[in-house]
This record gives C-alpha cells, structure tokens and sequence, in this order.
C-alpha cells in the first residue's frame, strides 16, 4: 500500500490508527494502548497514508490526533531498532554505502513526521500521559497542541544514546525557548503539561483524558466552519513565515492573495454572519495526482 493506492481511510483495518471522519472533521486516534501506542514499523507505514489520503483528497477541513489508554505514545517501538532496515545487503565493510542508504530511511521517516506540518488542513492534537521520543517529533509537527494535565514531554533519545532525528529539534527550536530545548536534549528530563503552557509548546491543560479530546475536537469543529481556502492560505503562510524572513513573507502573501483571493468566499461569510448562519463555502479540491 502506498500514499497513491485509493482507499476509504475510515474502515481500512489500520494496525495502529481508528480513523474515523465526521463533520468535515477527521479524527485519527493511536488504537494500541496496552503497547504504550509505540511507534512500531506499522505505524510508519500507515500514518503517512492515513493523513496523505485526507489531505490530498480533501476529505476533511481539520484534522484531531488523540490517543488512547494511559500514555500518549511511548516512542519508537524498540523492536523497529533492530534487524532490516534500509542498510539491508550492504556489505560488511563498505560502511560508506550503507550510509548513504541510510541517510533516505531516516529522510522517508522524517516524511513520515512532517506529513502532519505539510496536511493543507490544520491538525490538532490532545495528548495524555507520556509523549515520549518519537512522540515528540510528531505531536511537534502539528498545528496545535493540547495536553492533560498528568502530560509529560522527554526527548528520550538522549536515554538510550542518540540524537533525535526525524523533527524534534528543527521544530522545537521554532516552538519554545532554545534555553528548554537545550535543558531537555541533554538531560532527557520529563518537561511537565504546567511547564509546557508556560514555555507555549501547548496551547492549554485539562483535566481529564476526555476533556482534552473533547475540546481538541471542539476547536477542530470551529475551524471547520470558516472557509476551507482561507484556512488553508492561513496554514500555508504561517509555515512559510516560520522558514523565511519577514521580507519573503510578505511578498509571497501578496503573490498568494494574487491568485486566490477570493471575493466570493468574503461575500458568504459576510451574508453569513448578518443571518446569523454558518457560511456555504466549497472544499478544497481533491489533489490531481496524473496525468
């Protein structure tokens, strides 16, 4: 299976994700609660897909991310560490090779990770209990994050002897002070939900497993209702301004607003607003992907 092969994401038997899509909102949940929701080869294979195939095909106008069971996600399941990999058939001595064979795994799962960063519709995530390792990468790749309040954040990799690779520093760097960043990588110490509002990695705490989800929806909901366009503009350029200076933002805006502004999107919200309604506006389309 791969992120062209055409399916209905919501009653495929994913191995580690129920998917399910309603009100124009898809909500992903990680299903493996008694496995700590570790990051297993399957789930590398199937997340790229699951939000590949909403995204490219418009199948909902926001995306949540939960979990279930006690912890978010445990990290890396440890079995993906050992055998295979894309190093297969390299010979012993020609470690050269076998690097350079590497470097595009670790490209292919930072893909993986980044899928969420690039969704042409905003992803929300509600976090509870631990977000550990690989977690990180991902919950760091969403739009929004929020969390419970027994939530904690590690930058595991530092425990067991490597460097986070497929996100978390690009992106943490660009979501909290560099001084916590730092704190975190070198120590692999538990940064907790309090102290992660107050640095602004989430966008706030609740109490409980369902009140997180059920205002990570919430808001998923309410984004749903603006213009699918004008959400999208958004996302494109909040992502652009955060990799390009002022001067390169400002002008893609204005090459954007040239080629999709739209007075008739303006026109509904407005007749909208004044009647008191929620607004009629189009999707996205779905992505041509041929010819």
């Amino acid at each position: 299976m791969n992120a062209h092969t055409p399916i209905d994401v919501t009653t495929t038997d994913w191995s580690c994700f129920a998917v399910s899509i309603e009100n124009k909102v898809a909500h992903i949940q990680l299903k493996r609660p008694d496995e700590l929701n570790t990051m297993t080869r399957a789930f590398w294979n199937e997340l790229l897909v699951i939000v590949k195939d909403i995204s490219d095909n418009a199948r909902a106008r926001a995306i949540v991310l939960s979990s279930t069971g006690k912890h978010f996600c445990a990290g890396m399941d440890l079995a993906v560490f050992g055998g295979g990999g894309s190093t297969t058939g390299a010979r012993p001595d020609d470690r050269e090779n076998a690097g350079e064979s590497f470097r595009y795994h670790v490209h292919h799962l930072q893909d993986v990770i980044s899928c969420l960063d690039e969704a042409r519709m905003p992803v929300i995530v509600a976090i509870q209990g631990g977000c550990v390792g690989g977690a990180v990468d991902l919950t760091s790749s969403a739009d929004i994050r929020y969390c419970t309040a027994d939530a904690f954040f590690v930058i595991q990799e530092i425990n067991i002897g490597m460097t986070a690779d497929v996100g978390t520093f690009p992106r943490l760097c660009k979501l909290i002070p560099e001084g916590w960043v730092r704190e975190l990588a070198y120590t692999g110490r538990r940064l907790p939900a309090a102290k992660a509002e107050q640095i602004g990695l989430v966008n706030g705490v609740f109490d409980t497993h369902e009140e997180v989800v059920a205002h990570a929806l919430a808001t998923a909901r309410e984004i749903a209702t603006k213009v699918p366009l004008a959400v999208a503009g958004s996302k494109v350029m909040i992502n652009y301004a955060r990799d390009h200076t002022i001067k390169d933002a400002l002008d893609y805006i204005a090459v954007w607003q040239t080629g999709m502004f739209s007075g008739a999107h303006m026109a509904e919200a407005f007749k909208a607003k004044a009647e008191k309604r929620d607004g009629d506006f189009p999707d996205l389309l779905p992505l041509r992907k041929g010819m």
